[in-house]
């Protein structure tokens, strides 16, 4: 084989710093554009972007050439830099410090990707944390969320 392949599907998960309702209706397009520039610019193909006010999952293309860590550090710091350089919120708008990142199978993508799209029907029934306490059951992850 003369060349290398890779095709790795990743959901991840983002919270705002301290889980605050900072992603306003208003301005979700401009966080979701933002995020989705800065995936691109890892060279990342990004699948889709969904989310509520606290929280946003994405699902894209891992670019082989970068780490989930190197790509999800940039996309947090480089996101929140435009939103504070713009005054998108009115509060200084952070990222909490740690992230969910799940592989998924080729298989799976189609059902991620309506689950991503349906974050505002989904959260009218769940919360954060019990999503956040699905997650780590169902990958078989330690539960170590505070509060």
């Amino acid at each position: 084989m003369s060349h290398s392949k890779s095709k790795i599907w990743v959901h991840a998960v983002i919270s705002t710093k301290g889980r605050q309702p900072l992603i306003q209706p208003i301005i979700r397009p401009t966080v979701h554009s933002e995020l989705r520039n800065q995936l691109i610019a890892m060279n990342c193909c990004v699948d889709c972007i969904g989310g509520v006010a606290d929280h946003v999952h994405l699902l894209f293309l891992l670019n082989p050439q970068k780490s989930i860590a190197d790509v999800v550090k940039q996309i947090k710091g480089g996101s929140s830099h435009a939103f504070n350089q713009t005054n998108l919120t009115a509060a200084h708008f952070a990222w909490q410090i740690g992230y969910g990142a799940f592989s998924v199978s080729e298989s799976h993508v189609k059902r991620v990707r309506a689950y991503i799209l349906s974050q505002k029907e989904h959260h009218r029934n769940v919360t954060f944390m019990d999503e956040y306490h699905r997650f780590m059951i169902h990958y078989g992850l330690p539960d170590d969320a505070i509060g």
